[in-house]
């Protein structure tokens, strides 16, 4: 029933009645069961916990007190989201079986939003490079991206409607691409990442998967809050994100199309893609160049990944370091070697390269460019390369990944808009218009 419906329309049944959230979460796990042996997004997944959270969510209804904007709708949680109600395994032997004491934030508020967290969603290895056992849902020869891997195939999958992810590099953006949804990663620093697995406090965000810009916003808009808990946060008013995503634009929107340094490592046919985008935009769009020290990111990034990741990972690594890859163990043994100042001065430009955007954000509502290279590539031993990504998270600007390409097999390719860092309501008001905007060109 979730799945043949728009989420609005599913949340108005529920307020009106024609639905229970026990119809909705009984329609999801069918889904489940029909897709998932093929698919596997799930690492923990118990149907009758679901079934009995949808129960006491209905007597509530009953009772007159509905829970919130979620009210019975079921949501994904990448396993590296702290959950008191079942396992957090972070995608590592090292921790199975791990039992949490309290929810994370993030869950905590999506469930005082009325939502069932349906179960784990399949992270890679702590959340770094190496694939865990989910594939695309569009061709299980192909990866899913990573290291969001299952909340991505599974609202890709319609098994539900809602998923929660991370992005430190590209977790959340590369994945909406390769699997064709909706992928939103907000502002450094909107969404609290207290009880989420740490790897590196200056680059760490929580990201959200959906079926549209307005899902995106508000699945986002129910876990925004200042949290004392996260060093990263400041008390500041929440933001009013999805009535901004429904606004119209005071102005037509202009889009600033910025290749970057890394096009090289575009596919023939995003390139060909793109520029059919451009030709289509008309006067809504002109190509800008980033300026030259974009051409450093990818080093600045690794600088503060790796060495932030080899602290965060320690206990991991000295404990472990048997059973964790070995491309992970040789991203900590290069995060122990790098220097100080290096780290110090990466740290140092993120504000620096933000005020090198100023220029194209008083001219522009947001910057267009791919989400990832091309479309899923072939094989599960890699989740394909992040560097389209990889200059926003350092920066910490929120992105947002739109379904509305295809690549030459007929796979999905994300158009990823960037915003000004703070401003993620005018980003996704963007970002609807622009979706709008290519469906009444179809």
């Amino acid at each position: 029933m979730a799945n043949a419906s728009t989420l609005a329309e599913t949340i108005a049944a529920l307020r009106d009645g024609a639905v229970t959230a026990q119809d909705v979460v009984n329609s999801c796990l069918a889904r489940i069961e029909a897709l998932d042996s093929a698919i596997e997004a799930w690492a923990f997944l118990d149907p009758e916990h679901a079934r009995n959270q949808a129960r006491a969510l209905d007597e509530a209804r009953a009772n007159g007190r509905p829970r919130g904007p979620l009210h019975g709708i079921p949501v994904g949680v990448k396993d590296i989201f702290d959950t008191e109600d079942m396992p957090t395994e972070d995608g590592t032997v090292l921790h199975a079986g791990r039992r949490p004491h309290q929810d994370c934030t993030a869950v905590a508020r999506l469930r005082q939003a009325g939502a069932v967290i349906m179960g784990k969603t399949v992270t890679t290895e702590l959340a770094v490079f190496h694939p865990g056992k989910t594939r695309n849902p569009h061709d299980p020869g192909r990866t899913p991206g990573g290291s969001s891997s299952g909340s991505a195939a599974a609202v890709a999958a319609g098994m539900v409607p809602l998923a929660i992810g991370s992005q430190t590099n590209g977790s959340t953006i590369r994945p909406a691409s390769f699997c064709g949804v909706v992928g939103y990663k907000p502002t450094h620093g909107l969404i609290s990442r207290r009880g989420v697995l740490p790897l590196s406090r200056t680059l760490d965000h929580v990201g959200v998967f959906a079926g549209s810009v307005a899902d995106a916003a508000l699945i986002a808009e129910v876990m925004t809050g200042y949290d004392p808990g996260d060093a990263d946060m400041r008390p500041q008013a929440l933001p009013d994100l999805v009535r901004l995503t429904a606004d119209e634009p005071p102005l037509p929107p202009k889009l600033a199309f910025a290749k970057t340094p890394f096009w090289d490592q575009a596919k023939d046919d995003t390139q060909a893609a793109f520029a059919e985008l451009a030709d289509m935009l008309g006067d809504s769009v002109a190509e800008v160049e980033l300026p030259s020290v974009f051409e450093h990111v990818p080093d600045l990034h690794r600088s503060i990944h790796d060495a932030e990741l080899a602290v965060s990972l320690a206990p991991e690594y000295e404990k472990g370091r048997d059973r964790l890859s070995a491309r992970l163990c040789g991203t900590i043994e290069h995060g122990q070697e790098v220097p100080a100042a290096d780290y110090i001065r990466a740290v140092a430009r993120i504000p620096l390269l933000n005020l090198a955007l100023d220029d194209v954000f008083a001219r522009y509502d947001a910057i267009l460019t791919p989400a990832a290279p091309g479309e899923a590539p072939r094989g599960l031993d890699s989740t394909g390369n992040p560097i389209f990504c990889t200059a926003w998270t350092l920066l910490g600007t929120p992105a947002i990944s739109l379904p509305l390409m295809r690549g030459e097999n007929g796979m999905p390719i994300g158009v990823q808009l960037v915003g000004l860092r703070g401003n993620d309501g005018r980003l996704l008001r963007t970002a609807r218009w622009l979706s709008e905007f290519i469906a009444a060109q179809s």
